[in-house]
Order: C-alpha cells, then sequence, then structure tokens
C-alpha cells in the first residue's frame, strides 16, 4: 500500500476545500444564512484536517530510535483520529448550536441567488476531489463493498477523505435545499433545519471515523486475505510440518509486524532451521509486501496446540 494515492487524495481535498471556504464565507456574509455559515466552518475544517493529515504522513516517515524501535508509522493512525474529534467537535457541534440559535431567532436571508450560485459552484469543486479520492481508492477495495473498504482499511487516510467529501457532497445539498426552501415558502427556519441537519450528518461520520481510528490505534492484524496469504506461505515452506499459532498486527498502512511459532522436525540441526526461517521469511514476504518485521519461532513438531485466539473467532 503505497502512501502516494493517500496524498494524491489529500492535495486534492485540500486546494477544494480551501478555494470553497472563501467562497462559503463570501456567501454568508452576503446573505446571512445559517446553512451557508455551518458549510463555510465544514470547509475550513476539512482544509484544516487535510492538513493534519499531511503532517501525519511526514511524522510517520522518522527513522526508528530507542524510545519508538519499531518507527514512528502508528502517527498516520493518530492524526487520523485527531481529525475526527475535529470533525465532530468543530464541524458538527458549531453546525448543531448554529442551527438551533437561528430556529429560535429565524433570520431573512438576503440575495439568496448568490447562495445558490456559490454553492452550485462548490458542489462542483468538492465532486472533483471526491472523485480523485474514489480513484485513489479503488485499487485498495477490490471486488469488496464501499462500506467494506471504509471498515477493513489499514490505510487511514483515504477512507477518511472519502468520508469528508460524501458528508460535504451531501451537506452542500442539504445547505441548496435550505435556501432553496426558505426563498419559496419565505419561512427562514427552513435555513436553520438545514443547518441542523448538516451537524448532525457531520457527527455521525465524524463518530464512525472515531471508531474505525481507534481500532487501528490499539492495532489491528492483518486482513482475512493476507493472514490466509501468510499461513499458506509457512505452511507450504519445506521442513515447516506445522504452524503452531500466528499473531499479526499492523504499525502503520504499509507495515506489518508477524509473529509465529512454527512446527519442525527434531532431526534438523540448526543450519537448517536457520535456513528454513530464511526461506520462510521470503516467502511470507512476497505473499504479503507490506510485511516488514518478522519473528518465527522454531519449535519441535509434538501434539497439536490449539489456537485460541482462532476458537474464539
Amino acid at each position: 500500500m503505497s502512501s502516494s494515492g493517500s496524498t494524491r487524495a489529500i492535495v486534492a481535498a485540500l486546494v477544494a476545500n480551501g478555494g470553497i471556504a472563501v467562497a462559503k464565507f463570501t456567501g454568508f456574509l452576503i446573505t446571512g444564512s445559517a446553512a451557508m455559515l455551518a458549510e463555510a466552518v465544514h470547509s475550513v475544517v476539512d482544509t484544516s484536517n487535510q492538513s493534519l493529515l499531511l503532517f501525519g504522513q511526514r511524522a510517520a516517515t522518522k527513522p526508528p530510535d530507542a524510545l519508538h524501535p519499531f518507527g514512528y508509522a502508528r502517527s498516520r493512525y493518530f492524526w487520523s483520529f485527531v481529525v475526527a474529534l475535529v470533525l465532530f467537535s468543530l464541524g458538527s457541534l458549531f453546525a448543531l448550536y448554529e442551527g438551533y440559535e437561528k430556529f429560535r431567532h429565524p433570520v431573512e436571508l438576503t440575495s439568496p441567488l448568490v447562495a445558490i450560485v456559490i454553492l452550485v459552484m462548490a458542489i462542483l469543486l468538492e465532486t472533483y476531489s471526491f472523485r480523485t479520492a474514489l480513484r485513489e481508492s479503488r485499487p485498495l477495495k477490490g471486488q469488496g463493498s464501499w462500506f467494506r473498504f471504509l471498515h477493513n482499511s489499514r490505510n487511514p487516510e483515504l477512507p477518511v477523505v472519502l468520508l469528508e467529501d460524501a458528508a460535504a457532497l451531501i451537506g452542500l445539498v442539504l445547505a441548496l435545499l435550505a435556501v432553496g426552501l426558505s426563498v419559496l415558502t419565505g419561512n427562514p427556519v427552513w435555513d436553520s433545519v438545514g443547518t441542523l441537519a448538516i451537524g448532525v450528518l457531520l457527527g455521525v461520520v465524524a463518530i464512525f471515523l472515531m471508531i474505525e481510528m481507534h481500532s487501528l490505534l490499539i492495532g489491528e492484524g492483518a486482513t482475512p486475505a493476507e493472514d490466509q496469504a501468510i499461513r499458506a506461505a509457512l505452511e507450504q515452506t519445506a521442513n515447516i510440518s506445522r504452524l503452531i499459532h500466528l499473531r499479526t498486527q499492523y504499525f502503520g498502512p504499509d507495515e506489518m509486524l508477524v509473529g509465529a511459532k512454527v512446527a519442525m522436525p527434531p532431526e534438523l540441526d540448526l543450519v537448517a532451521v536457520a535456513a528454513t526461517i530464511d526461506v520462510a521469511e521470503a516467502a511470507i514476504r512476497a505473499a504479503v509486501p507490506s510485511v516488514r518485521v518478522i519473528y518465527l519461532e522454531p519449535d519441535l513438531d509434538r501434539a497439536p496446540v490449539p489456537d485460541l485466539l482462532e476458537q474464539k473467532g
């Protein structure tokens, strides 16, 4: 999993959201629309979030040191979690507060046509960003569904950008509907309803992302397909009679740790054991290129010992 695709998606979203934020704030100053203000703040939050994702990618490239012997790759997970937290605390809560205030004290819109033009332009720009994220995500998604990709991906940035862009597009449509209904009915309360809907939308997306990034932060193992490939590589290696147990964990989207205990015939000498381990490590890396660190523990081929993790699964 190369991070280049993630970087292209982040940069596209950063450029699009920066321009959209300026246009939305201009529209709010002209129209006074609460939905427009909520969307403007949303775009500022998204722009800041993309900067945080880029910072996380940069921090993850720091070399290992005595304090962090496995490196800093997990920084990408941490900053993606921070992005979800910012999206909730600044984007969602602000929209909910602004919608509530405008519901209590409705304000007539001025120059609503300006808001509509700006929102349509923002939809076009956001669509460009969303399409870029989709294009970069498809190779990692494979034949599975998009929900499965969002739930199972070990790459933190692409799901974040995808969901942010999707939420932004839906939010823009909600803002457009809110402004349109306010104009058609002459009732500005629809502007506050649209703002509240945007707040709920951002809250749902942020909570989903926080749950997923928390799971990655505490450590997720190989995907089912990767786990099967690693097991096959070990079991097909000459002189390995049985895989006793296997443990995997992602340090980052491009770095996986593999630890396993394997059974070998008792007649093997030390040279043959070492050679077998070398062959097994090469087979694992060929099967799953993201594997960087491997610890294989040889053991005598005794009676099979059940793997508790497999039993629980």
